[in-house]
C-alpha cells in the first residue's frame, strides 16, 4: 500500500479528467476512537464528527462525476464491541439516515447498504428503508453504506446461494465463473472498486470488499476520518490520476 501524496491537493476538472477520475471509490473510515482518545473525548464523540466527514466526502464525489462511494461503516466484527459503543452507533446511523436524507436527494444521490442488514436494531432498519425509498429514483452518485459488513460472512453466503441453485437444479457446476459468483455477492449491479482509502495509517484491508478489491488500487493516508475532508480526498485522487493499472499485463 502507499501512503497518499503531500503535493498541494487541485481538484480534477469532471470534463476534461474523468477518464482519470475512479468510477468507485471504496473508504474504510479508520480513526474515530483514536482522534477522540487524542483530544481527551468520548470515542462516540469521534463518530459524530466522522458522520460530517462522510457528508463532505459523498458531496465532493458527487460533484466530481464519481459514480459510486462505498463506506466502511460498521463491521460483523463490530458487533463484538461493547454495547454502550455498539447502540450509540446504531443511534447515530438512525439519526444520521433520518437528518441527511433530505440533503442527499437534493444531491442526487442514490442509497444502497450492503451486509447482513437484518442484523441492525429495528429502528435502524426501518430508517434505512425510508432513506432508500426517497432517494431510489436519483440518478447522481451511489452512495453503498457497508452495515454488519464482512468481506469473508459475503464470500460464504455467494458459495450458499450458489450451492442451493446448484442443488436445485438451477445452476450447473460448469456454468460457474467469475461473473455469476459477483453477481451472488452483496455488491451486484455495483462496478468492482477502482480506488480503496484506508485512513488513520492501518497497513491492513480488515475483512472489506475481499473478493471486489482484487485489482483496486489502494492508498492509506495517516489522517484519522474525522479530519479526513476535501482536501484530503483530492490528495488521494491526485495520487490514484498517476497510478498506471496494468492488470496483470506488462
Amino acid at each position: 500500500m502507499t501512503s497518499a501524496t503531500k503535493d498541494q491537493p487541485q481538484s480534477p476538472d469532471a470534463e476534461s479528467n474523468s477518464a482519470a477520475l475512479p468510477q468507485h471509490v471504496a473508504v474504510i473510515m479508520d480513526g474515530n476512537g483514536r482522534w477522540a482518545k487524542s483530544r481527551s473525548l468520548p470515542r462516540v464523540e469521534g463518530h459524530r464528527i466522522g458522520a460530517e466527514s462522510v457528508r463532505d466526502i459523498v458531496k465532493t464525489a458527487g460533484e466530481l462525476g464519481i459514480k459510486y462511494i462505498t463506506l466502511y461503516a460498521f463491521s460483523v466484527e463490530n458487533w463484538n464491541r461493547p454495547k454502550s459503543e455498539v447502540d450509540t452507533l446504531m443511534k447515530y446511523l438512525t439519526d444520521f439516515l433520518r437528518k441527511e436524507t433530505s440533503y442527499l436527494n437534493k444531491n442526487n444521490v442514490r442509497l444502497e447498504a450492503i451486509g447482513q442488514i437484518y442484523r441492525l436494531p429495528e429502528k435502524a432498519r426501518k430508517q434505512l428503508d425510508i432513506a432508500k425509498a426517497k432517494l431510489k429514483d436519483n440518478t447522481g452518485i451511489t452512495l453503498a453504506l457497508a452495515l454488519s459488513y464482512g468481506g469473508r460472512t459475503e464470500i460464504i453466503e455467494a458459495v450458499q446461494s450458489i450451492a442451493r441453485e446448484v442443488k436445485a437444479g438451477q445452476l450447473e457446476p460448469d456454468e460457474i465463473n467469475e461473473s455469476v459468483f459477483s453477481d451472488h455477492l452483496y455488491t451486484k449491479g455495483i462496478p468492482d472498486p477502482d480506488l480503496l482509502i484506508r485512513t488513520s495509517g492501518e497497513m491492513r484491508i480488515s475483512n472489506f470488499l475481499l473478493w471486489q478489491i482484487s485489482y483496486t488500487e489502494l492508498i492509506v493516508t495517516q489522517t484519522l476520518w474525522p479530519d479526513f475532508r476535501k482536501d484530503q480526498f483530492l490528495e488521494a485522487l491526485e495520487e490514484y490520476k498517476r497510478r498506471k493499472r496494468r492488470f496483470g499485463r506488462i
